[in-house]
């Protein structure tokens, strides 16, 4: 795994969001904005809510399985997996309430779209916490 070590601000999210494209080979330009808007949904909600009111870091790994590949004969497959690990205040996002989508958006709290809408975009999303440190992992087939 390829991995990025930066501050949990919301200024380095475009250092976050080229080293990932940098590192998940050609793929869809549909597949390539869905991870955009994962990466950027969980590392701002880092950045925002991790260390507040100080700042900590983040770790960003990103692998490819291109297992699959030779089947397709193109250099678009295999699967995505990407972590990020913090040590900021624990926290289990797939532990939150399912937003209730049924209502309008005047009648629906603000905030908690987020988490559903990573993992209803990727294929996989698992949390762990590891000694002092949250890990999020996310895969998704390209």
């Amino acid at each position: 795994m390829k991995e990025l070590f930066v501050e949990a601000k919301i200024e380095k999210l475009d250092s976050v969001l080229d080293f990932v494209r940098a590192n998940m080979g050609e793929c869809t330009p549909k597949a390539g904005n869905q991870i955009g808007i994962v990466i950027d949904e969980i590392f701002s909600n880092i950045a925002r809510y991790a260390y507040n009111p100080t700042v900590g870091s983040v770790i960003i790994r990103v692998a490819v399985d291109d297992e699959g590949n030779e089947d397709t004969g193109n250099d678009c497959g295999g699967i995505i997996t990407i972590e990020f690990e913090d040590s900021g205040t624990e926290y289990n996002p797939l532990s939150a309430d399912e937003p209730d989508i049924t209502l309008s958006a005047d009648e629906r709290p603000i905030g908690g779209l987020g988490i559903f809408m990573v993992k209803n975009i990727m294929d996989s999303v698992e949390y762990e916490r590891n000694g002092n440190n949250n890990v999020l992992r996310i895969k998704k087939k390209l």
